[in-house]
């Protein structure tokens, strides 16, 4: 089988000469730091081996697990945020087709995704549609107090109780949390729910490969052993001992680093010219943003959709201030075919096209833009994907953890915590006024106060 392809050359000619080979002892320190878990944040180090660690056992148990989701519900709802949804709505999302909701011909369930944001409206809907149908959920939350998810969780355990009796909805609520302890866990001990565990050597933004990730995308349909091949296939050529100059996860981390560190590149866009990869996108920005944006640091991961974003877009990008560069996730071959048909009249002038794939016009159209892009001073690193599959999908998931994990130690920032994160939530509790909160919440509402 091939492998994905990282090209950097568009991208090291803004650096000196011997720049990206300047990085390589210090590649290979961090690459020693996550082996031998010496590096700050060993103790979320559990990604690392997790491909080659996943036995066919388990996989067989996760996709019995969905059969059953899937031969007793229409819709099953995933419940999570962040790295508890990203990762399965990424892969189910570049997988699907992309009017699944018109063509769904009712072999396979409608995947959808809740407990990620707290829309009045969007709950009240999701609910709406959910009346009268015969749903399951997958419950994703190590604490089980995670706001946004276990206020949805509640919403539609109700819901799911109601419509098919206690005992029904024991069979398709499945929780996956933690081994021994918090509420999810407690809860799902009660009811009697089938449980999976997130590992606790795995934070979120890593965990696509667990059975947070992998149940939902087994529920959808696709083949999860094959997404584990393609990962621990890359688990193998982003090695410690593959050479530098040969091991992908090094080269990115390297080039990135030398952009940002040398010629003052804050801003790393994804782009694609594939919409079927929008929430790969969105999966990406998480790994990198809450990996390596703290303590002043880290590089700004933004992503664009081309062609469709070049129309908005790419105006700033073409000519504005040069901060930024581009990686783009090239995919080879589509998995369809479409022909450009002939029209006698050709008001449009587009005959000269009669004939062509479709994806011919896309690829020049990728073609023409990165050489703009790059005349107008934007680095490109370029990575070629042979077709949208579970396996690749699963190469790029590997690619770019391991990557990130190197990346954020060249940064010298612990790439596995993200304490930013807890800010917003300390002053959402106590504008609450949740239990526990009180002297937060006087301190808070005398500083509205008084800036009213």
């Amino acid at each position: 089988m091939e492998k994905i392809k990282l090209n950097t050359k568009k991208a090291e000619q803004f650096l000196k000469a011997g720049a990206v080979e300047g990085f390589e002892e210090k590649v290979k320190k961090a690459q020693e730091a996550l082996e031998n878990a010496t590096c700050e944040g060993n103790d979320f180090l559990g990604w690392l081996h997790l491909p080659s660690e996943i036995s066919a056992d388990f996989i067989a148990e996760l996709q019995q697990c969905a059969d059953t989701l899937r031969s007793n519900c229409e819709a099953i709802v995933v419940a999570g945020i962040g790295g508890s949804y990203l990762g399965a709505k990424a892969v189910i999302e570049a997988l699907s087709n992309s009017f699944q909701w018109l063509v769904n011909d009712g072999s396979n369930p409608t995947i959808l995704f809740a407990g990620n944001n707290i829309g009045e409206d969007y709950l009240s809907e999701l609910t709406a549609y959910l009346k009268g149908k015969k749903f399951g959920v997958i419950n994703i939350s190590k604490s089980g107090t995670t706001t946004e998810t276990a206020l949805t969780f509640r919403l539609l355990k109700k819901q799911c109780e109601e419509q098919r009796g206690k005992e029904e909805a024991k069979k398709v609520i499945v929780a996956i949390t933690d081994a021994k302890k918090g509420a999810a866990r407690a809860a799902a001990t009660k009811e009697g729910y089938k449980t999976f565990v997130i590992p606790d050597n795995v934070g979120g933004r890593f965990s696509v490969l667990t059975p947070v990730g992998l149940l939902p995308i087994a529920c959808a349909g696709f083949d999860i052993k094959k997404l584990v091949e393609g990962a621990v296939e890359m688990e193998k050529a982003c090695d410690i001992n593959v050479p530098f100059a040969e091991n992908p996860a090094a080269q990115y981390a390297a080039v990135r680093n030398g952009l940002y560190q040398e010629v003052g590149k804050k801003i790393e866009i994804m782009v694609n010219y594939q919409p079927k990869l929008h929430f790969f996108s969105e999966w990406w920005k998480q790994l990198y943003g809450e990996s390596e944006g703290k303590e002043g640091k880290g590089i700004f991961p933004a992503s664009c959709d081309f062609t469709t974003d070049l129309h908005s877009m790419g105006q700033w990008i073409q000519e504005g201030e040069r901060t930024i560069y581009e990686t783009v996730i090239s995919i080879e071959k589509p998995n369809r075919e479409l022909l450009f048909p002939n029209d006698e009249d050709n008001l449009d002038g587009l005959n000269f096209l009669v004939g062509k794939r479709v994806d011919e016009v896309n690829k020049m159209a990728e073609l023409g833009t990165r050489l703009a892009h790059i005349d107008g001073g934007v680095p490109n690193i370029h990575i070629s994907v042979p077709k949208l599959d579970e396996y690749y999908i699963g190469q790029l998931i590997y690619f770019f953890e391991k990557a990130c994990g190197i990346s954020g130690l060249l940064l010298e920032v612990n790439p596995f915590n993200q304490p930013g994160v807890e800010a917003y939530k300390r002053n959402m509790f106590a504008l609450l006024d949740k239990p526990g909160y009180e002297e937060d919440s006087k301190a808070i509402k005398k500083r509205l106060a008084e800036e009213a």
